[in-house]
């Protein structure tokens, strides 16, 4: 295998790819959520349907177990007519020492015209961005980034209020973790938001704090205190080797976002999640249910985020 040309992140002012936020300006990540708007009327008709990727091909290609993200981008891409193939690493050729980099340029030949990559290593998507040469989608890599879960949890907060501008978020949880934390930590002050990031120090990555719009701190009543979203992150004991945490409980104790902890927020603040959870640890179950919880509405918006996301890519028009 001949090692692959540098893939331009651009083309003109478009992004050619979503794998973080880097190349996406304010505007442009405008336009998207605006088009979900549109996308979102497509998805209230009888018919579901439109024509825009028609004979275009579309890859999920997940190395990783999903539920939510697979199915909500492999809908979103027949949503719009597009053909999808569904790669499964488990059943793969990766399986007898075949490369990623070899898998994808075999799945290039196949006429693919855009990969969808979820991967547990970092900067997976990239590698793919570059040894296939076509649109890519970064659906989760490692702890660095979940870019479309961060726009629909944007365009969930801008469905509530109407614009980020001004508004303030409170993650709280396993920041350490967390891809999904470091997306909306990237997006959010993009379109005018502050972010404020909350868990126990050892979830805490103080390089952060270098991003611009973004506070950290160990207190959640700090953290809280006049947000107009709060997020709750699943613990990902998965990903922890031990020490992180004294115990379950005293996480749950001082962490759980509860009806006692949004006392400190806005009077109309909404209770966000991006899944799975894990009830009455890192948020309380009359919460999720609760008339603040926004939790089913993120997982209704993931269709015309993605949808959108797939039109920019591969249709380009303003």
């Amino acid at each position: 295998m001949t090692a692959p040309a540098t893939t331009p992140a651009t083309t003109g002012t478009r992004p050619r790819h979503l794998l973080d936020f880097a190349d996406w300006t304010p505007e442009r990540l405008t336009a998207l959520l605006d088009n979900a708007d549109t996308m979102n009327q497509v998805l209230d008709r009888p018919v579901r349907k439109v024509p825009a990727l028609q004979g275009l091909t579309v890859c999920t290609a997940f190395f990783e177990n999903s539920t939510r993200t697979r199915v909500s981008f492999e809908l979103a891409a027949r949503r719009m007519s597009a053909d999808v193939v569904s790669f499964a690493a488990g059943a793969s050729s990766l399986n007898k020492g075949e490369s990623l980099g070899d898998t994808v340029e075999v799945l290039t030949a196949y006429k693919v015209d855009a990969f969808v990559v979820r991967h547990p290593a970092s900067g997976a998507a990239h590698l793919v961005a570059r040894y296939s040469g076509k649109p890519v989608i970064n659906a989760g890599d490692g702890r660095r980034a979940h870019p479309t879960q961060a726009l629909l949890d944007a365009y969930t907060i801008r469905q509530e209020f109407g614009s980020l501008s001004g508004k303030t978020v409170a993650i709280v949880g396993d920041i350490r973790h967390s891809r999904v934390a470091r997306s909306n930590a990237e997006l959010l002050p993009k379109l005018g938001a502050r972010v404020r990031l909350c868990g126990p120090a050892t979830l805490l990555p103080a390089g952060l704090a270098a991003l611009p719009g973004v506070t950290l701190t160990t207190d959640p009543r700090e953290a809280v205190r006049g947000a107009h979203a709060v997020m709750a992150l699943r613990l990902q004991q998965e990903r922890m080797s031990g020490g992180y945490l004294a115990s379950l409980a005293e996480y749950a104790d001082h962490y759980q976002v509860n009806g006692r902890l949004l006392r400190e927020a806005e009077p109309g603040a909404i209770v966000l999640h991006p899944g799975p959870m894990n009830r009455d640890l890192e948020i309380s179950s009359d919460v999720a249910d609760g008339e603040r919880s926004r939790i089913l509405r993120q997982v209704e918006h993931g269709q015309a985020v993605r949808m959108s996301v797939l039109y920019h890519l591969l249709v380009g028009r303003e």
